[in-house]
């Protein structure tokens, strides 16, 4: 589909910036697309309709470095992505790399990213080592978030606890989805979801195995007053706040489950190219049979009211 008529805007698009190539193969690091190339996210994006789409490293992040290591490839990664977006003429946006585990240069490089090369949002993992994002840890940067009114996109990873557990079967499988849940429970039962309610949260896949516990959720203040104290507006209130990317969750079983919890105006559309295509999750996306203007919702006009930029 040519550019000028072109509408999505995808969320949960994958790149990988020659300075992090460098860092994975200095390292022998597995996992993100050695070979991705501007090109091959355009040609993708050409095939399903996808005027922009907001670019982000994949786990594992930057926490296979060390802190300095950390602080210069997220620097590096960040101006790469900041130069490909002033080239790319409207077709690239970028959630910034955050040198996280390391709170002081994480604040330092969210300060970089938002103010000097005006970054749509900001980049986290749900979880590092056996720390999930509403540890008290984070609280700095979450607050400064917050005082920002940012945008704050979250991929999953496989925290400390819980790698190679069923021969066979990879971590993105099972506990990439679990992880998402976990850590939106730090986020409402430590009550930072309730104190910080500037900042815009967008959780992936569809929210994990959110969907599913809800009921679990809501249920375990009934018996802890201690919880039910920091979510003063309840949990369900919480959760429908929060947004919701399709990437690998435009099918019926989590799209059944999804709209049940939250209303389309908070479901933004993914694809999680370049391990997915955003054809494919179009496609997931009419199937299912959402009306044409909340279809339109999901696939543009909810993130453009979160990056309104994205407009020009």
């Amino acid at each position: 589909m040519p550019p000028s008529t072109a509408h999505r805007i995808d969320v949960h698009h994958h790149h990988t910036p020659p300075p992090y190539l460098a860092a994975l193969t200095a390292r022998n690091v597995t996992g993100p697309v050695r070979d991705w190339t501007p090109d091959k996210s355009i040609a993708d994006m050409d095939a399903a309709g996808v005027a922009t789409a907001l670019t982000s490293i994949t786990t594992p992040a930057l926490r296979f470095l060390d802190e300095a290591g950390a602080r210069r490839v997220a620097r590096e990664c960040n101006e790469y992505s900041a130069r490909l977006v002033a080239d790319s003429r409207g077709r690239f946006g970028m959630f910034a790399a955050m040198p996280m585990p390391s709170v002081e240069g994480t604040l330092r490089e969210i300060g970089y990213a938002l103010d000097t090369l005006k970054a749509d949002g900001i980049a986290l993992l749900t979880s590092y080592g056996d720390k999930w994002l509403g540890d008290p840890t984070f609280t700095p940067v979450l607050e400064e978030l917050n005082r920002r009114r940012a945008v704050v996109y979250t991929h999953p990873t496989t925290a400390d606890c819980c790698g190679r557990l069923i021969p066979d079967v990879p971590e993105s499988v099972i506990e990439w989805g679990t992880d998402t849940t976990r850590t939106i429970a730090s986020l409402v039962f430590s009550g930072a979801a309730a104190r910080l309610h500037d900042l815009t949260l967008i959780f992936s896949h569809g929210g994990g195995t959110l969907p599913f516990l809800t009921e679990r959720f809501l249920r375990l203040p009934l018996a802890n007053p201690q919880l039910a104290a920091r979510v003063p507006n309840g949990v369900e209130h919480e959760l429908k706040r929060f947004y919701y990317d399709t990437a690998q969750a435009a099918h019926p079983y989590a799209l059944a489950s999804l709209t049940k919890l939250v209303a389309v105006s908070h479901i933004v559309f993914g694809s999680d190219f370049p391990y997915r295509s955003a054809a494919e999750h179009a496609k997931g996306l009419m199937d299912h049979g959402f009306q044409a203007g909340d279809l339109r919702a999901i696939e543009r006009d909810n993130a453009l009211r979160l990056m309104p930029r994205l407009k020009a």
